[in-house]
C-alpha cells in the first residue's frame, strides 16, 4: 500500500477536505483525488463522502483514519532514525505572531535554517487564529494564556508584562491603582478580551473598555506610547520604552500572571522531529538570551 496515498488520505480527514489537504501536503488537488480514488479502489471501501463543504469520513473512514495515521507516524520515525545524526530534511510550515515574531522568534528560525540547509522552512506572520489542521501547518508559536483545545503544546518560555502609561496620559488622567479604577480609564485592546491581574495569590479577570482597538501588539504599543490610553503589553514589546521612560508601569501591586510561549502542534503520538529541534532552539533562545525577551540580564 502506498504511504503517500496513506498520508494524503489523513491530511484530507483531518483538513476535511481536498483543497486544505493539497495545500498542506504542495501538491495539486487532482493529485490528491487521484491518490485517494486509488486508495479506496485498493481497499474495496468509500473512505470520504465528497460534499459541497468538503470531505466527510465514512464509517469506514473513520475506522481506517486512525490505523494510517499510526502506519505514517511510525513511518516518519523510522525515517528519522535512518538520518544523519541532526540532519533534518522536508519541509516545516509553522505560523508565528506577527507583533514580535520577525524581532523574537524569526532570529531563531533562521538559525534553525543554518543549522538544517535541507529542511524548507515556510513562515506565516499574523495575529489572527490559525486552525493548523484546516490550513496545513505543522506547527505554530503562539503566545499568552492558552484556552483548552485538542492541540498539543510544549511551553519553550515565559512571557512576563505590565500595565503602562505614557507620562502625558498619567498627567491628563491620572494612574489607575485598583482594578475598579481600571474601568474607568481607556484602555488599548485587541479585542474584547478580559485582562487577569493578580490580586494578592488571586486571579481576577476585569473588563476594561477603550475607543483605541488593533490585533498587533506593536500598535498597541504605539498607542500607548501616543498616550491614547493604558496598555497591558509583554515586557518584550515595551522594556525600551520604559527604559527610556517614554512609557511607565501602572497598577504594580496587581501586576498580570505570567503568560508563556509555546509550541503549538496537531494531536499525534509522535511530534516530528523538525518541532522537536525547533522547540529546543526556542526553549536555548529564552535561556541565553533574557534581554531580547525583556526578562532582564
Amino acid at each position: 500500500m502506498n504511504i503517500e496515498e496513506l498520508r494524503t488520505f489523513v491530511e484530507v480527514a483531518d483538513a476535511r477536505g481536498v483543497s486544505p489537504a493539497a495545500r498542506r501536503l504542495g501538491v495539486s488537488k487532482s493529485i490528491v483525488s487521484r491518490r485517494l480514488l486509488r486508495l479506496e479502489a485498493e481497499l474495496g471501501v468509500q473512505l470520504l463522502a465528497r460534499t459541497t463543504r468538503g470531505a466527510a469520513l465514512t464509517e469506514a473512514g473513520i475506522t481506517f483514519r486512525d490505523y494510517a495515521a499510526r502506519v505514517c507516524a511510525e513511518i516518519d520515525v523510522a525515517k528519522e532514525t535512518l538520518l544523519p545524526t541532526g540532519d533534518l530534511r522536508g519541509r516545516l510550515r509553522v505560523t508565528v505572531p506577527l507583533s514580535f515574531g520577525p524581532t523574537h522568534f524569526a532570529p531563531v528560525l533562521a538559525e534553525m535554517a543554518r543549522r538544517h540547509p535541507q529542511l524548507h522552512i515556510h513562515t506565516s506572520y499574523s495575529d489572527r487564529f490559525v486552525d493548523l489542521i484546516a490550513e496545513g501547518y505543522d506547527c505554530a508559536i503562539r503566545v499568552g494564556y492558552l484556552q483548552d483545545s485538542d492541540l498539543i503544546a510544549r511551553r519553550v518560555g515565559p512571557i512576563y508584562g505590565k500595565l503602562v502609561a505614557s507620562p502625558d496620559y498619567i498627567k491628563a488622567h491620572g494612574a489607575p491603582e485598583t482594578p475598579d479604577e481600571l474601568l474607568t480609564h481607556q484602555a488599548l485592546m485587541q479585542g474584547t478580551e478580559a485582562w487577569q491581574l493578580m490580586d494578592g495569590d488571586k486571579i481576577i479577570a476585569v473588563r476594561p473598555q477603550g475607543n483605541f482597538k488593533a490585533d498587533n501588539g506593536i500598535a498597541l504599543v504605539a498607542a500607548a506610547v501616543a498616550g491614547i490610553g493604558i496598555g497591558y503589553l509583554p515586557d518584550c514589546l515595551t522594556h525600551e520604552h520604559v527604559a527610556s521612560g517614554a512609557l511607565v508601569p501602572i497598577m504594580t501591586n496587581h501586576p498580570p500572571p505570567p503568560a508563556g510561549a509555546y509550541v503549538i502542534r496537531p494531536p499525534g503520538q509522535h511530534p516530528a522531529r523538525k518541532i522537536r529541534v525547533l522547540t529546543e532552539l526556542l526553549i536555548e533562545s529564552f535561556e541565553q538570551d533574557s534581554q531580547r525577551w525583556g526578562l532582564g540580564g
